[in-house]
């Protein structure tokens, strides 16, 4: 039984990830900040009433600024695959991530990358990249973009990046960069634009809200369905060596794209209710991230499966069954 080792297993890739490694047959570890149910909401379905027993899946508690703590994890647990999708994302307006939070995006990396290189394990290690690292480059962008990251959270991104490079070509580690791009799904944060719009479609079906406030409509993005994603992750640590590639759909779309095919769905006429707020408004959305898939559709044969239309269907239909249950629940009590 092959396992594997996941640090952010507790967020919307981790928990995908989770439960595509438990399909394979995997036994999964998982290092989180907390172990109190309140935190592990996207995993709670697996730790609870459907048979998953240790060693399936484990919850370790730690963090990642301690090289000496994660050698002592690594040697206990011996994974043979390791997925660093820890990284708190930037999504605030003001564009900036907290100082704590460049920490972790930077340095967890280099603790990380330090404890694997010190154990001695020869676990394979991939690194959760973000398509932030190359700033305002030109559409579409590939693995061989140069990194112009244009913000701290890019810059730690970039950071994180380049030392996983360094380690697989100094140290001679299998570390590899997949750089991701949008990705979605109904476990999102609605910090999140795209969750954000679903869930007010569902508040707004019910009647509970009536406006929608959002920034740039014509900020356009490369959006893709998550569990795909955390798929080419996987497929990344079966190839016999360690590279970088660029995880997206190609495809670019805008938010009002997004909000009309949003609220299309749920048969409302998104015009009445949609306004703009610019609080919402960030100066990167400008720019247009589009993922150039042609090295991972080439060597690793994946492409998303999920397109967009269907993504956005996806979720505001779970948010529309959630905002059901939620106001039933209301009514029971």
């Amino acid at each position: 039984m092959k396992r594997a080792l996941i640090t952010g297993i507790t967020g919307q890739d981790g928990s995908y990830l989770t439960e595509f490694l438990l399909s394979q047959g995997y036994a999964v570890d998982g290092l989180t900040r907390s172990t109190q149910p309140a935190q592990t909401t996207r995993l709670n379905h697996l730790l609870t009433g459907n048979g998953l027993q240790p060693p399936a899946l484990r919850l370790h508690q730690g963090d990642l600024l301690s090289t000496g703590r994660l050698q002592d994890l690594i040697e206990q647990i011996q994974p043979d695959e390791i997925y660093h999708l820890a990284a708190p994302g930037r999504v605030e307006p003001g564009g900036e991530a907290d100082h704590p939070n460049d920490n972790i995006t930077a340095l967890g990396t280099l603790h990380l990358l330090e404890a694997l290189r010190r154990s001695g394990a020869p676990a394979k290690f991939f690194h959760a990249a973000s398509a932030e690292i190359f700033g305002e480059a030109p559409p579409p962008q590939s693995e061989t973009t140069p990194l112009a990251p244009r913000s701290r959270y890019a810059a730690a991104k970039s950071f994180a990046t380049r030392l996983t490079r360094t380690y697989r070509q100094r140290y001679g580690l299998f570390a590899a960069n997949g750089i991701l791009f949008n990705h979605e799904s109904i476990r999102r944060s609605d910090r999140y634009v795209s969750r954000k719009i679903t869930k007010a479609v569902a508040a707004i079906a019910s009647g509970e809200q009536y406006y929608l406030y959002l920034g740039n409509l014509n900020a356009r993005r490369d959006w893709g369905y998550a569990p795909d994603y955390v798929e080419a992750m996987w497929l990344m640590l079966q190839q016999p060596q360690a590279d970088d590639f660029v995880i997206g759909s190609g495809q670019v779309y805008t938010v009002k794209a997004f909000v009309a095919a949003a609220f299309d769905y749920a048969d409302l006429d998104w015009q009445a209710h949609v306004r703009f707020d610019p609080r919402f408004y960030r100066p990167q959305d400008g720019h247009c991230p589009q993922a150039d898939i042609r090295k991972i559709r080439s060597v690793l044969g994946w492409q998303p499966r999920t397109g967009f239309q269907e993504l956005v269907h996806l979720m505001v239909e779970a948010d529309l069954k959630l905002k059901q249950r939620a106001d039933q629940l209301t009514v029971d009590h």
